[in-house]
């Protein structure tokens, strides 16, 4: 499709100007950074990766109900997705200890939680995106009562699904980080997923070989960031089981 006019560019996306009005085309990229470490790469065939299990988790989570930005894929890097109003949070949903949450409070990584914690960070990347509280967040009005009650629930849905997926092809979820954001019908507000769900946005580690399967392959070089999306990919169906890793994916269409 014809190239729109850019809306927005992160580190790992570019956002345009949809073909309808409240569209958008989001474009995936092959940069890879560690924020705060600045530690930047392009890891060849990821944004390809990453788009193709996006819509996966995408699709699955709107066929029981839990309403995304998602409309459908364009191609091998693009999806068309509807525009939402973003509130200013990343929330996070951990179900088991690790990273900045064992490091804050002193917990071995790997260790089940008792429940899945909810986290709200500010979004906002000058200021590393910090740990923020619901007093936070209604102070400053980024979210109101009945927008935290529906967030904190999309957000348990999410885990659900993720999580029953992901152990069914023996990987372990434990922690990911969604965006939400507002759309209108008329005066009607209601919430949806929005960005995207990837393994760049979530801590995936293998079940019985403890094995890392996301980001943190990059962020502590314990092996290839392609191999381990490609054997996401691989598990779940996006890519055929008896291929092998390859930094140019071959995908099912």
């Amino acid at each position: 499709m014809a190239r729109r006019t850019k809306i927005y560019e992160g580190n790992a996306k570019i956002l345009y100007e949809g073909p309808e009005p409240g569209t958008i085309v989001q474009y995936f990229k092959d940069d890879t950074a560690v924020m705060g470490a600045g530690k930047q790469a392009v890891i060849e065939g990821k944004g390809v990766l990453n788009n193709r299990l996006s819509e996966f988790f995408m699709t699955g989570l709107n066929n029981i109900g839990v309403p995304t930005h998602f409309i459908k894929r364009l191609n091998m890097r693009e999806q068309l997705v509807r525009q939402a109003e973003i509130i200013p949070l990343e929330i996070v949903v951990r179900n088991y200890a690790a990273g900045s949450f064992s490091k804050r409070l002193g917990i071995d990584e790997g260790m089940q939680l008792p429940r899945p914690i909810v986290e709200y960070h500010y979004k906002n990347n000058d200021l590393g995106d910090p740990l923020v509280t619901e007093e936070h967040i209604a102070a400053f009005g980024w979210a109101g009562q009945q927008d935290m009650e529906d967030i904190l629930s999309l957000s348990l849905r999410v885990n659900d699904f993720m999580s029953g997926v992901m152990m069914a092809v023996g990987i372990r979820l434990l922690d990911f980080k969604i965006e939400v954001g507002r759309v209108y019908d008329g005066d009607f507000q209601r919430l949806i997923i929005a960005d995207e769900i990837s393994p760049d946005s979530c801590r995936l580690w293998d079940m019985e070989t403890g094995q890392k399967l996301d980001k943190d392959v990059f962020r502590r070089d314990p092996g290839s960031l392609a191999d381990a999306y490609t054997e996401v990919a691989r598990r779940l169906g996006v890519m055929p089981k008896t291929s092998t890793p390859m930094m140019k994916p071959t995908l099912i269409n």
